[in-house]
């Protein structure tokens, strides 16, 4: 069964890496209005469709009041907040990280930074604030792992909650585990974790694995906070399957903009929890969730296959996402006139199943578009995997000479954006201005969309990854 129009639609994630701040984007004014306005048309958030937003980035509060801001008034009421008894500490020096974002696009300077050590610190601050009324110029921003790209995580002159203090870093809080002991199928799937939301992904994922369990649904990068996806969306290339981070969640603790602390789920305060979830902080500062697991693989079979024709890349997508035996996790990528594509693979532990065709095809020139699949290995599952595997690719129009696979641990495999991370830190390129667009496009759309932007834009103005691959609309 193929996956029509109503059904997904096109997740699609463009990062520009800046080499320095004086260089500018040539986009065509057009093309980038065009951009906006399927942004804007797609991202469409409801209790049963919750995806929208930048996945990366982390959660703020809006700002509860707007008046023309003066430096007296508000640092006047900046500084009331140092007479509540707090249990955390709030600086008001050395404090220019929390001006900082991975965006690098933006710089706004707060007047002070709380590191809460309870719910009750953010309670009290919000509640402080709120009941300063609408005189005040005194913004709020919630900051998690600084992975906002234009300044949301920021708040000028006013009080950024630094959320990571809440997380088992800083306090080494507990994540409290709910394992079905049970070997029914239906029984393990109701597992899960009770985290803060200051927690790192990668931190509930190695806590989760000791227990031979793991998250459903994930982002590709992994040392962001719970809060902070989940303010978003959370989309990866389990996406097709399990929805979005935000559809696999029970429960959430929220301090809401009167400084009040609620237990909200699907079927308590059900306004707010839909609110929250994928919400870009509007409706409330998660500070706790309660995060759906499954049964972990130990293992995992990672491939990668290459289209020149985009119909043949977008049709073979499509029939992945929509059979009943598939994948586990599919993406997809665009290459443009990169130079020694399928050789880079081989240097990064990925093995070609043709090597001598492998060695002959030239990338440079063209745009190729990637499809990347993984199938999980269980312990002790008697499976044929490389007989599963085979099948499926078997249905595929992918050029064959291009087949490469490689077999990691699940870990290694869920955490191998941060190994380019490392290796870019190195080279002195992670902290550079990442401008970055994400678009949920319809199905009906994506040819049009593809035609305007990877034939003529990105061409011109390329040096950096482009994501796109389908997702179910109903999850």
């Amino acid at each position: 069964m193929m996956c029509f129009s109503h059904e997904c639609r096109y997740f699609i994630k463009k990062i520009v890496s800046v080499p320095n701040h004086h260089t500018m984007l040539k986009l065509n004014n057009l093309t980038l209005l065009k951009l906006l306005i399927l942004l804007l048309l797609t991202c469409v958030t409801d209790k049963n469709h919750r995806m929208c937003s930048n996945h990366y980035n982390n959660f703020h509060l809006s700002h509860y009041y707007y008046t023309s801001t003066t430096t007296t008034t508000t640092r006047s009421s900046s500084s009331s907040i140092l007479k509540l008894g707090l249990n955390g500490y709030i600086k008001t020096q050395n404090i220019d990280y929390a001006a900082k974002d991975f965006g690098h696009i933006k710089h706004f300077p707060p007047s002070a930074v709380l590191h809460p050590s309870s719910v009750s610190d953010i309670s009290s601050i919000i509640k402080h604030v709120y009941e300063m009324g609408t005189n005040s110029e005194l913004t709020v921003a919630v900051r998690g792992h600084g992975h906002s790209l234009h300044g949301q995580a920021q708040a000028y002159r006013g009080i950024v909650i630094f959320m990571e203090s809440l997380g088992g870093r800083e306090r080494k809080e507990e994540m409290h585990f709910n394992i079905s002991s049970d070997h029914d199928k239906m029984m393990m799937m109701m597992s899960y974790v009770d985290v803060s939301s200051g927690e790192l992904w990668i931190d509930v994922l190695r806590e989760s694995l000791k227990r031979g369990f793991a998250p459903k649904s994930w982002t590709d990068y992994l040392h962001l906070t719970v809060g902070g996806t989940l303010s978003n969306a959370g989309i990866s290339g389990q996406a097709f399957r399990h929805g979005p981070q935000i559809s696999n969640v029970y429960q959430l603790e929220v301090v809401t903009g009167k400084g009040e602390v609620v237990i909200c789920s699907e079927n308590e305060k059900a306004d707010l929890f839909f609110g929250v979830l994928g919400g870009l902080g509007q409706f409330g500062i998660i500070t706790r969730a309660r995060i759906s697991l499954e049964p972990a693989p130990n293992m995992v079979k990672w491939i990668r296959i290459l289209y020149e024709d985009f119909s043949m890349f977008t049709n073979d997508q499509e029939h992945l996402i929509s059979s009943a035996k598939t994948f586990d996790y599919i993406e997809g990528f665009v290459i443009i006139n990169r130079t020694g594509v399928l050789n880079s693979w081989k240097s990064s532990s990925f093995n070609p199943h043709h090597p001598q065709e492998a060695s002959e095809f030239v990338s440079e020139g063209k745009t190729l578009f990637c499809i990347e699949v993984a199938k999980y290995i269980f312990l002790n599952d008697e499976e044929d995997h490389d007989l599963v595997i085979r099948l499926l690719l078997k249905e595929l129009n992918y050029i064959k000479s291009t087949l490469f696979s490689s077999q990691v641990s699940y870990i290694e495999f869920l955490d191998r954006v941060h190994v380019s991370e490392l290796k870019l830190q190195e080279k002195g390129l992670w902290e550079i201005p990442h401008p970055w667009l994400n678009l949920l496009i319809p199905k009906r759309s994506i040819h049009v969309f593809a035609k305007g932007v990877f034939g003529n834009t990105v061409k011109k103005m390329n040096n950096g990854p482009i994501l796109i691959y389908p997702v179910n609309r109903s999850k």
